[in-house]
């Protein structure tokens, strides 16, 4: 097999895992902590891949403080037990493998911080797998996913992985943009949380992970 990359980006929530139901469960506690109606659960899956701070702007319409005020909460809540609450996507951890043993570089490339995503890959012992782990940092200057993905890329050149041929694969529209912004192309896979609008932009749509791995392996 030949793969047509030098190095692979690899989203979290909704391509490697299903996180959806640790994350929906604390947003619901949190946002009963600060007095907000809660989602229904449908409406909730919507805050599943983007940045969170966004979310509070966009979804919640909180002002700055606010937004700070529920992140505190949220995160606190979801080291305690929405990070443990969820599973990897079948398929997944034999195509991670593959990769590693192929000798593709790859990174995780999450807006979710690198804590919560380092242990969520360390329970299904996959961290050690990955050439490096990119998130959101701590204080969520680096969120967006053109951010992840930029630090992703520099973190791999600093390694010396050839990144002349990178992909991205991931499954909300967030991935795909913030990887353009790079000039990456997407492989939209679609177990996850995006819907069919959201993979315009992709150059490939995987529907299992045997497909994500020829695309990713070649043939």
């Amino acid at each position: 097999m030949t793969s047509p990359y030098t190095c692979i980006l690899f989203d979290l929530d909704g391509t490697i895992a299903d996180s959806a139901p640790g994350i929906t469960a604390t947003l619901a506690y949190t946002l009963e902590r600060i007095g907000l109606p809660i989602p229904r659960p449908s409406e909730l899956l919507a805050w599943v891949g983007p940045p969170i701070m966004d979310s509070f702007r966009d979804l919640a319409h909180l002002t700055l403080p606010e937004a700070e005020n529920a992140l505190a909460i949220y995160r606190e809540k979801y080291l305690d037990d929405g990070v443990s609450d969820s599973t990897v996507f079948p398929g997944m951890p034999q195509l991670i493998k593959d990769v590693h043993d192929a000798g593709i570089p790859f990174s995780l490339a999450t807006s979710k911080p690198e804590l919560p995503a380092t242990l969520i890959l360390e329970h299904y012992a996959l961290a050690r797998l990955f050439t490096v782990i990119t998130g959101a940092s701590e204080d969520e200057v680096r969120s967006a996913k053109k951010d992840v993905v930029e630090e992703a890329l520099l973190r791999l050149k600093n390694l010396g992985v050839d990144i002349s041929r990178p992909v991205m694969v991931g499954d909300r529209e967030h991935d795909i943009q913030g990887a353009a912004a790079h000039g990456v192309p997407t492989i939209a896979v679609d177990w996850g949380y995006g819907s069919p609008a959201e993979y315009v932009g992709s150059i490939e749509l995987a529907h299992d992970t045997d497909e994500l791995r020829k695309l990713l392996l070649g043939e």
